[in-house]
Formats: C-alpha cells, structure tokens, sequence
C-alpha cells in the first residue's frame, strides 16, 4: 500500500491527537527467556532475559482501552550437541567444483547464543478498580518480533573435517592445505539470518496508584513466537567449510543444519512499570 506526504502527516496528526488523551507508561521485564527449535540432536539451556519497553494506553471505556508501544528486547542461553561427540554431514563444493560430503566430528561443542529484538505490540486491556488505589488489569494481543542480531559464539574442544567424494568413492580425512583435517580448542564468532514473526502476549498484574497522576504497575507476562526467524534458503554444516585450511572454520550454529526449523522465541516472568496518567 503506498501512502503520500497527506497521508503520512494525517496518520500522524490523529496518533498524536489520541495520545494527548491516553494514558502513557514506560517500564521493564525480566524472566526465563527461551529460544525453542526442533532442530534435532540438540539441547538448550534456559537463561534470564529481559526487555525496556514505552508506550501507551487509549482509553475506549471506563474498563477497556487499547494499548501500543515500542520494546527492546535481549535473549541468551546455551546451545549444545545432546551427544557430546557426534558427525553431522552436509553437501558442499570444492574449488574446483567437485560436490562432496563434508562430514564434521566435534567434541564438547558449545555455542552461546545472544539475540536481540524490536518488538512492537498491539493489545487490548482490561482494568477495574479493587480497592482503594489499586486496580486489576489483564492485557492480551500481538506483537511483530523482529530481530535485530542474533549472534553466536562457538566452542569445541576439537573439530574434525573429512570429506567424501561419492563419485569416485574417496574418502579424505588429512589434508589441512585443502580444508580437512582436526583442529583443537575451536573458537569462533558467527550470526544468524532472520525474519520478523508474530508473537502472543498476555499479561495479568494490578497498578497502585503513587498520587493523582502516577501509578505503579506490577504483573506477570507470557510471550510465544508463531512461525520462524530462521530465514535461510539451505542447509548448512554448523562449522563451515575452509578450502584453504583446516582452521578459520566459520560458525554457521546447529541451527543452520536445517533451513526449515523453527526457531521461535518463547518468555515468561515479571514487569514492572510506572504508568502517567
């Protein structure tokens, strides 16, 4: 859909006009923040994660309004082989452009995993007093996820590459000048490629109002992602293929394995937030 400069300046005109009448908040949330896959072989460790959000509240009665806003947000956790030593195997081409197996032995292999996110949600609230001061609130809706870096750092204690060639049925296990071969205390830095998804959101908590014009905000929330930002058009082996060497190996991370998973983010625990009124 396209718009012009009339268009634009509208929209905004009438945002800024129904924001002179809502209710503003600005807050934080930290809890169990999970990056799920159904990428086979492979084990995730939960960690906390946390996200600062602003926005606002459009009443449309005394007890519903609509609310929109802006978030950043931060996941981490660990990702690991469920076998400690373990050959995964992908297709690759050599320069001289001969297809092959690459066939990748690891041991010990870990990859830390750090994304960070805009989230911008779109949700219905509802709110009644309950006493004095307090008041009862419950809000549900969407949110757009989109990634801003997902990185990762991966480890191994060693890493081994061969190579088979089907063709002529030949197996190469030891020629580091032409990228097989073992390298130890693997260390290296890689990024995944990602779309933006929809995510759920609920949250149920209570505001105690601090004077005539704030109010704090207290309440548990969950989050789950639909579909995937995975966003790759093949499969890929977790610790590339270097044609040159047998190190410098670059990380693709075990989720780069199959183009097709879903990787989706899923969060829970506690916001805090000051709401102006």
């Amino acid at each position: 859909m396209k718009f012009n400069i009339k268009n634009i300046i509208g929209i905004t005109a009438f945002l800024i006009s129904q924001g002179m009448i809502a209710q503003f908040y600005i807050g934080a949330q930290s809890g169990i923040g999970n990056i799920q896959s159904d990428v086979k072989g492979t084990t995730a460790g939960n960690r906390l994660g946390g996200a600062v959000k602003a926005g606002y509240i459009y009443p449309l009665t005394n007890h519903i309004g609509i609310g929109a806003g802006l978030e950043f947000s931060q996941y981490k956790q660990q990702v690991s082989l469920s076998s400690s030593s373990v050959t995964l195997c992908n297709f690759e081409v050599d320069p001289s452009t001969s297809a092959f197996v690459y066939n990748v032995t690891t041991s010990n292999y870990k990859e830390e995993q750090t994304l960070h996110a805009v989230q911008i949600p779109l949700f219905v609230q509802y709110s009644t007093n309950i006493n004095k001061g307090i008041d009862f609130n419950f809000r549900a809706g969407a949110k757009y996820f989109l990634p801003v870096n997902y990185k990762i750092e991966a480890t191994a204690n060693s890493v081994n590459g061969s190579a088979y060639y089907p063709d002529v049925n030949l197996t190469i296990t030891d020629l580091p000048e032409y990228g097989f071969g073992g390298q130890s205390n693997y260390s290296a830095s890689g990024e995944y490629q990602t779309k933006g998804i929809i995510m759920s959101m609920f949250e149920l908590g209570f505001t105690f109002d601090m004077g005539k014009k704030n109010a704090l905000y207290a309440a548990m929330f969950l989050e789950k992602g639909y579909g995937s930002i995975l966003d790759q058009n093949q499969d890929e082996s977790y610790i590339g293929y270097n044609p040159t060497s047998a190190e410098n190996r670059k990380a693709n991370g075990l989720y780069s394995t199959d183009k097709d998973a879903k990787i989706q983010p899923v969060a829970f625990g506690l916001t805090l937030g000051w709401n102006f009124k």
